[in-house]
């Protein structure tokens, strides 16, 4: 990172500016004024943000270099350069910030707030995509969306994946708390803990059929294809035609499970890898049933069984329908981003 080091040859400050607008009078950009600066005065002699603030403050007119007299950091700040350096990282810190506006920390705050800034964390992703994977997320879900007059197909889609269910499911909350309380306090996860493997198909209609494993039960390709074998059991008079969506987990794409679905007559559609935010087990039931479960705690996995079934029972169709449906808007979204992921709100 930058660092503002004007004095480390123990060269005056207005020396340096002085050689500052000598290279900026020059025609030269800020980046190269620095290098050459540092080139033949000594490396460090001035940071390239430092030499940005200055180049700024030419491009403005403002050609004076000596300290401002007034005591205290000055109030008003170029809200240009401002916006210039949260774009290029918006990460900084308000301290770097002020440092590089040459301003207090409370001006900057403000300036952020009436540009409709806040500082928050940035989300999580998946999975950094290379230019490769994010094409074919592009390509994937333009496939999909040309490949059939309407979407009236998706009413015969049926998806489904896998989720480690705990028995405790504790989270630690923010609270409103007086100087040197504790708090309620929660506890840590055991690396350990009890929990199990919930396998779970559904559709437009609502779930077809789940089943539980064990923890440390693999879900190997022989295993995914008898449990394939189930699904149709439940759908026996109820749907003639299958378009299936799984992810590509090692069990899903295995020769013996592509043959199983040659053999099931289910029509398998595309899904790009590492994109769960096109699945909608992930995105959809699975995010709604961590919610159900979140800070519940079960003794056994008959109460975490019967949890289960009062939440797919409770869901009405129109929820298990927003899933589906929400596909095709989801499609679109990736080929207008070119492939980046989808943030949730």
């Amino acid at each position: 990172m930058d660092v503002d080091v004007e004095s480390k040859m123990n060269l005056p400050h207005r020396e340096v500016r002085v050689l500052l607008l000598h290279e900026f009078r020059l025609g030269h950009k800020a980046t190269e004024a620095a290098s050459n600066i540092c080139g033949t005065m000594g490396q460090g002699l001035v940071s390239t943000r430092t030499a940005q603030r200055w180049f700024n403050h030419f491009k403005n007119g403002d050609l004076e270099l000596d300290d401002s007299p007034r005591s205290g950091r000055p109030m008003e700040v170029d809200v240009d350069f401002l916006k210039q350096l949260i774009e290029e990282d918006p990460r900084l810190t308000l301290r770097c910030l002020a440092e590089q506006l040459g301003c207090s920390h409370t001006t900057v705050e403000k300036h952020l707030n009436e540009l409709g800034k806040t500082w928050k964390y940035g989300v999580w992703i998946p999975h950094e995509l290379s230019a490769h994977q994010l094409q074919q997320r592009v390509d994937a879900c333009m496939d999909l969306i040309t490949s059939h007059r309407n979407y009236q197909w998706l009413s015969n889609l049926i998806t489904g994946d896998e989720k480690w269910v705990l028995y405790v499911n504790y989270t630690r909350r923010r609270q409103w708390l007086s100087a040197g309380q504790t708090g309620v306090a929660t506890p840590k996860a055991d690396f350990h803990s009890k929990k199990f493997i919930l396998s779970v198909w559904w559709g437009f209609k609502g779930v077809i059929h789940w089943e539980v494993l064990p923890n440390g039960y693999p879900i190997t390709a022989d295993l995914y294809c008898q449990q394939l074998d189930r699904v149709p059991e439940k759908l026996k008079g109820k749907q003639d035609r299958v378009y299936f969506l799984h992810d590509n987990a090692r069990p899903h794409v295995a020769k013996s499970t592509r043959e199983e679905l040659l053999k099931l007559g289910w029509i398998t559609i595309p899904h790009p890898p590492y994109s769960p935010d096109l699945a909608p087990t992930d995105y959809h039931l699975f995010r709604s049933l961590s919610n159900d479960l979140r800070d519940k705690k079960f003794d056994d996995e008959s109460d975490v069984k019967t949890e289960l079934v009062k939440f797919f029972d409770e869901k009405s169709q129109d929820f298990y329908e927003r899933g589906i449906m929400s596909l095709p808007e989801r499609w679109q979204q990736v080929v207008d981003s070119n492939g980046k992921y989808i943030f949730e709100n």
